[in-house]
Parts: structure tokens; C-alpha cells; sequence
């Protein structure tokens, strides 16, 4: 074996002539190495402040196997962990005597007496580390080079997209202008053979794409007749090249327009990237032109504004009952009675299912008059599709701007957040409206908010609360959802919980720090659950943070050993608006997360108009309903409308959680509606441990 220069070996034992005579044999094959030695838990958190290779467990005073796997997590540490026999690691070795689990950052099981295999498992142990920090290095330098890449071509003029296998994932503007996309959003998907005019393209085209996917480079350009949105075509030149995005290979392709008559085309895509095509309304882009001239205006001191933020509250509902046709209904008939109601203003389609006004010189009383109108006409208005009628509700968030407010992108930034606070304060009811009151946002508040959750994480004093789900299959409630708090030992034993503090987490970038807690802490519980109940799973909720972050399969793969192995004892769930943010990597984290062993589920499942097709590519174990659907579930239209819903996803083999069952009536029909799981308070409520029941519901 090749020398290495040093070694830092930790060891937890309480025998520390073992430890010193695995070092003298470890000095074959390392010029030095560094021994450390501790048996107790508070020795661990110290010496983990320093650099270490490799850890070997035998036995400690207050801690298990469990437990340290446990604390290197927390800690966020890459450190191959070793663990020598005993009474709690018996059963993870085979009839052989060797350990179960053995891959490149464990080895589970091995003899202590058998030192040679716990010298070889060590240099082992230590050559993968070392592959990994040379990996990590390796991928930095490539991170930072991608980085570079894409920011130059969010800033280039040229028309650029990334291909995976021929679909469109990414695309920057003058591309999205080029072919009348209003957004990337509306090209993710879009195989790059719909841009193609004819057929005779197409085949050549196929043939082109193919010889480049095989590794030919004799050929990277194409001439074509390319076709936009609107159905007019223009003749242009394509060039692909080889690239990645966030770590994965795609194909570049930069396309040139060869149209003579260019500026007439500049013309119309200026007018064109400016109105929203389903509505007439102006869309984003011509909002934040005019949110700019009016915050000029108002910086000047010629009067005042105000920001409407405008989100449609059951869009998913009206998708599921009557399809896509009363989705781009509700939003056109919307969109052309906000604009009759507010003649003076600025009305914008601004997202899918969202619109802005803005309007000016107003006081903060006909600012709240104004969005209580608003949101009287919208929920009494009738929506006619076809032989259907449909009603629907808006969440409304508000800024003023006045002469010295923040900038515009800020602005915007606050009026979103209004809106989301009213599904917050209406537990996702919506149909009301919110005015953002800076005075309530004064960063000393959040400064002390941000430092009691670096306490609670550091200290461990967040909560963990478990709700049984019980499973209609196997009549049995051994399946818990965790919930996260924080008390704040007041004397009213106030608990704030993540509606109330991830807004903050999200500012100070302590997400991903507190999903760690929350999955380390409900594993060791669920692990102590499964010695007297070995059918015992947990369902964690986990934030957009841990999403996107490529560590989290290997921390979720450990977490498994550590309790086990079991497969599916955890389930853990991001919510669908995140999914949809993320599509790509959504679906890339999940694949890794189900070949570790770990279910993954969608929840507030349903407010999207493309819900059940998110869940298809996605492919979850389980999707939680938005309440929502659960609401007025007594209602003939409404029931009917739940059960289409499960009715699709069960044919997408995905699970469907009920959840919100409140009182008798609800519990009635959830028997009917074809969900496999059901949870609610007139079940059981949230409590501190988790409570086996001996039977059924």
C-alpha cells in the first residue's frame, strides 16, 4: 500500500492500550499518525472542532453508536466512522463474523480482536475520505468554472439553452424573445424539435443531435428553418457544444437568426415580451418597468404608491374539477375585472396565477378600502366554463412606497411575503389581505429571532411532536408525521413554529442547519420507537434548502444505517410550490433519496394546474392533499372533486394522506374518497412521544 504522510485517528474506547496498538500497526503504512482519544460525549464536540480521518467507536460513558453517528451529522462533518463490536452492534454481522454494513464512510460490526481488520478497514476508510476531499476540490474548481460560464450567458446577447436527451431545461432571455416564450418556465420540457419548421428539418435535425450524443464532433452546426410561438418561422443557425448545468452533462446550443428583416422582428418581440398573450394585461417584465418609473416619481416627492400582490387562493381545485379550460378562464375573467375595477392603475399578470396593481396617491385607508373591494367582487364573482360555474378567492399583499422606501425588487420582494402571511394567518383559507407594516419587520426583531434559533440548534432546544397517520391498508397507526417548534420559555409557554421563524431561518441561511436537527433528532427517536415497535416509520417535512443540497442522500443513507437499515422507515416530504421551483434537481434528489432506501412525498399536493403531472415525473411513494380540498369536503361538488383527484394519482401508483380530518362529519366520508392514509385531530393530535395504539382506527 502507498505511504501516506499522516494519519488523525480518533478513537472512543475505554481502553486506551487498544488504541495505541492499532497506532503501532497503522505505522506501517503511515509515516505518522496522529491519535486521538476520548470516551465521553463532551470530549466528542471539542475534538470534533478539530480535523480528523477516521473515527473508531468501542465503547463510551454516555454515548451509543447511534448517538456519535448521531453528533457527526449535526455537526456537518465527512467522517468515516468505524464500529467495533458490541451488545448494541451484534446484530449488524452475519453468521461469518463480518460486518453488514460496509461502504466508503462506515463499517458497521467489525471484531476488535480481529485488529487486522480493523487496521485495513482504517487505511480503507481513509483512502475514500481522501478520494472525496480531492473529489470536493475538483468539483469546486468545476462549480466555480460553471458558474463563471452561466452568468456569461445570462448576460449575452446570443441566444443560448442547455438540452438534456433534446428537452429544453434552461434557456436565457434573448432565446426565450427568439422563439416568444414569456418565460423559462413555459420552455422547460419543450422537446427542441417543436422549434423546427418542417419535416425534412426534423429528420436531418434527429440524425445531427444523435451523432453528437455519440461523442462526433465532425459536425456541431445546423442550418434550419426554425418556427416561433406564434407560428411564424424564420431561417437560422444552430451550433451545440458540450456543457454542463449544476454538475450534470447537457448539450449548449446557441442559435443565430439569419432574418433579413430584423428590426421588425425586434419591433414586434419588444411589444410582445411586455403583454401577457392570455390576458391582454401587462405582464411581469412591463410591471417592473412602470414599478420603476412610479419609485422614480415617488423618490422625487411627487406623492406616494402603493403594490397589490395578488394570488389566487383554489386554482388547484378549480383545475381538478374542471381542467385547464376553467384555469385560463378564472385567470382571463380575473384579469379583465381587476382591470374594470381599478381604471386609474396599473393592473399585471404576473405569474401563473398571480397579478399586480399598482396605483398611486392613495391613503392607507383607500389602500385597505381597495383590497377589501377587490376582494368582495373576486369572491362573489361567478366564472362560467362551459356548462360549469366556478368561484374562486385572492390573498392580497401590500405595500406603500413612499419617498425614501426601499428599492424596487425589495418592494416587490415584501408584497409576496404580505400574501403568503395571509395563508399563514388564515391557515391557507386565504381570501383576505395583508399590509406589509414595516415597523413589524425591524431587523432587531429578526436579530433576536436569528439567535435564538442558533441557540435552539447548537442547544438542542427546538421540540419534536408526533401526529399517528393511520394507514387504511393495514389498519394499523405506526406511521407519525413530525412537527418542529420552538419554545421560547416565556410564562405563557409560547411555541413558535415554522410559519413563524423560516422567514428568518431563510434570511440568516439556517434552513438547511435546522432540517438537519429535525432529521437527526426524529431518527434517534424513531430508532428508540423501533426496538419495542419495529413497524414504526416517521414523515419529516424538509424546506426547499435541503431540496437543492447534494449532500442530503448521503446524510439520509447513514441516518438509515444508523436506525437499522429498514427500508421505508422514513418518508420525507417537500412541498409542491418547491418542487415546482426546482424541477430538475427535484427530480434528480429524488431518485438519490429512493436508492437509499428513503420514500419521498409532495405535500399541500393540488394547487397546482399541473399537479398530477409534477407527480408522474417525480414519481412520489405518497402526496399530502392541501386543505383546501379538505374544506367543505360535505359538499357533493366538492367530495367529487377529491376523489377524481386520488382517483389520478392511485393511477400513477402514489398514496394519497388525507389530512385536516377535524370532526365526525369529515371522518364520515374519508373512508370513501380512496385515500390509503388518514390524519387529523379528530384521530389523535400532535404529542411528544410517539403513542402506539393496539388496534386499528
Amino acid at each position: 500500500m502507498q505511504t501516506r504522510a499522516l494519519l488523525n485517528l480518533l478513537v472512543i474506547d475505554d481502553d486506551q492500550l487498544y488504541a495505541e496498538r492499532i497506532v503501532g500497526l497503522l505505522s506501517h503504512y503511515y509515516d505518522e499518525v496522529n491519535l486521538g482519544f476520548l470516551d465521553d460525549k463532551e470530549e466528542l464536540l471539542k475534538a470534533l472542532r478539530s480535523q480528523w480521518d477516521v473515527l473508531v467507536f468501542g465503547r463510551a460513558y454516555d454515548m451509543s453508536f447511534t448517538d456519535v453517528v448521531g453528533v457527526v451529522q449535526e455537526q456537518g462533518v465527512d467522517l468515516p466512522i468505524i464500529g467495533l463490536i458490541s451488545a448494541e452492534l451484534a446484530a449488524a454481522s452475519n453468521d461469518d463474523g463480518l460486518p453488514i454494513a460496509i461502504d466508503d464512510t462506515m463499517v458497521k460490526a467489525v471484531a476488535p480482536e480481529h485488529e487486522a481488520q480493523v487496521v485495513l478497514s482504517i487505511c480503507l476508510q481513509h483512502a475514500s475520505l481522501c478520494s472525496r476531499r480531492e473529489l470536493k476540490g475538483l468539483r469546486d474548481i468545476l462549480s466555480e468554472a460553471e458558474q463563471r460560464a452561466n452568468i456569461l450567458i445570462r448576460n449575452s446577447k446570443s441566444a443560448v439553452a442547455y438540452l438534456d436527451q433534446g428537452i429544453h431545461i434552461y434557456a436565457n432571455d434573448p432565446y426565450l424573445e427568439m422563439f416568444g416564450y414569456d418565460s423559462m418556465t413555459d420552455i422547460i420540457g419543450v422537446p427542441v424539435i417543436d422549434l423546427i419548421a418542417n419535416k425534412d428539418n426534423v429528420k436531418d435535425f434527429k440524425q445531427f443531435l444523435r451523432k453528437f450524443d455519440k461523442g462526433s464532433r465532425d459536425q456541431v452546426e445546423f442550418k434550419f428553418e426554425s418556427r416561433r410561438m406564434d407560428g411564424s418561422t424564420f431561417e437560422a443557425k444552430l451550433q451545440l457544444a458540450a456543457a454542463t448545468l449544476e454538475g450534470v452533462p447537457v448539450t449548449q446550443v446557441i442559435i443565430q437568426n439569419n432574418v433579413a428583416d430584423s428590426e421588425e422582428i425586434a419591433r414586434r418581440l419588444a411589444a410582445a415580451e411586455r403583454q401577457d398573450t392570455l390576458t391582454g394585461l401587462s405582464n411581469r417584465r412591463g410591471l417592473e418597468e412602470q414599478l420603476a418609473l412610479v419609485y422614480q416619481k415617488v423618490q422625487s416627492g411627487q406623492g406616494s404608491a402603493a403594490l397589490y400582490y395578488i394570488q389566487l387562493d383554489n386554482i388547484g381545485k378549480i383545475n381538478s374539477s374542471i381542467g385547464l379550460q376553467g384555469v385560463d378562464t378564472t385567470i382571463q375573467q380575473v384579469g379583465q375585472r381587476l382591470e374594470a375595477l381599478v381604471e386609474e392603475g396599473h393592473v399585471s399578470r404576473f405569474g401563473d396565477t398571480t397579478f399586480t396593481i399598482l396605483v398611486e396617491d392613495l391613503t392607507t385607508q383607500s389602500i385597505k378600502d381597495l383590497a377589501e373591494r377587490l376582494r368582495n367582487e373576486i369572491g362573489s364573482m361567478p366564472i362560467e366554463v362551459a356548462q360549469r360555474t366556478a368561484t374562486t378567492t385572492i390573498s392580497i399583499g401590500i405595500v406603500k412606497i413612499e419617498q425614501g422606501a426601499a428599492e424596487p425588487q425589495v418592494l416587490l420582494e415584501r408584497a409576496i411575503d404580505a400574501a403568503s402571511t395571509v395563508q399563514i394567518e388564515t391557515k391557507n383559507h386565504g381570501n383576505s389581505y395583508h399590509l406589509y407594516d414595516p415597523s413589524q419587520h425591524a431587523s432587531s426583531d429578526d436579530m433576536a429571532l436569528a439567535e435564538s434559533l442558533v441557540n435552539a440548534i447548537t442547544n438542542s432546544r427546538f421540540e419534536l411532536s408526533f401526529q399517528p397517520i393511520y394507514d387504511i391498508d393495514t389498519d394499523r397507526s405506526d406511521f407519525f408525521e413530525v412537527y418542529l417548534s420552538l419554545p421560547l420559555g416565556d410564562a405563557n409557554d409560547t411555541r413558535l413554529t415554522p410559519e413563524h421563524f423560516m422567514a428568518v431561518a431563510k434570511t440568516h441561511q439556517l434552513r438547511e442547519k435546522i432540517d438537519r436537527w429535525v432529521l437527526i433528532n426524529a431518527c434517534k427517536q424513531l430508532n428508540t420507537a423501533r426496538k419495542q415497535h419495529p413497524d414504526a416509520r416517521i414523515l419529516v417535512q424538509l424546506t426547499s434548502a435541503s431540496l437543492v443540497d447534494k449532500q442530503l442522500p448521503n446524510v439520509v443513507s447513514q441516518l438509515i444505517r444508523a436506525i437499522g437499515g429498514a427500508p421505508n422507515a422514513l418518508t420525507l416530504q417537500f412541498s409542491e410550490q418547491d418542487v415546482i421551483n426546482h424541477l430538475t434537481v427535484a427530480k434528480a434528489q429524488f431518485t438519490a433519496l429512493n436508492q437509499t432506501g428513503c420514500q419521498v412525498a409532495i405535500h399541500h399536493f393540488g394547487n397546482s394546474a399541473k399537479s398530477i403531472e409534477i407527480a408522474d415525473t417525480m414519481q412520489p411513494q405518497m402526496v399530502k392533499l392541501s386543505r383546501n380540498y379538505i374544506d367543505n369536503i360535505n359538499n357533493e361538488d366538492n367530495l367529487e372533486t377529491v376523489k377524481a383527484l386520488i382517483t389520478r394519482a392511485n393511477e400513477h401508483h402514489i398514496d394519497v394522506l388525507m389530512p385536516y380530518i377535524e370532526d365526525a362529519a369529515t371522518m364520515s366520508v374519508s373512508w370513501s374518497v380512496g385515500a390509503r392514509y388518514l390524519q387529523g385531530y379528530y384521530l389523535e393530535e400532535p404529542s411528544l412521544q410517539m403513542h402506539f395504539a393496539e388496534s386499528g382506527a
